[in-house]
């Protein structure tokens, strides 16, 4: 029995440095963004269950950008120069917070990954 417990108490200790350090790399977003299941739109749009999706923005419509981690570190370093690059420069995106730390990027994508 104390081996679990034990087992139980030392996976909680490394769950809680991670809930902290991705709370921590979604804050900035939290002033335009959800993060809850059904939550609402704010400036931007809801980000529950956005990693894997195709993009719902409209100046991506048709472009088949799919929000997998390698579009979501492309995205959050630069938004506009993203959305430019796959719309031959025809649009810019509306997000204006650049992500410039990969370690943040990456584990803002860790956090929207659990959400499903």
């Amino acid at each position: 029995m104390k081996t679990i417990v034990l087992t139980l108490s030392f996976a909680a200790t490394l769950l809680v440095p991670w809930a902290a350090s991705a709370q921590e790399a979604v804050k900035k977003c939290m002033a335009c963004h959800t993060f809850d299941k059904g939550g609402a739109k704010k400036i931007g749009p809801n980000l529950f269950g956005i990693f894997g999706q195709t993009s719902t923005l409209p100046e991506l419509a048709g472009k088949g950008v799919v929000w997998d981690e390698a579009a979501l570190m492309e995205y959050l370093e630069n938004p506009s120069a993203f959305v430019s690059a796959k719309t031959a420069g025809a649009a810019k995106s509306k997000m204006a917070l650049l992500v410039k730390d990969p370690a943040e990027r990456k584990a803002a994508i860790d956090y929207l990954k659990t959400l499903k």
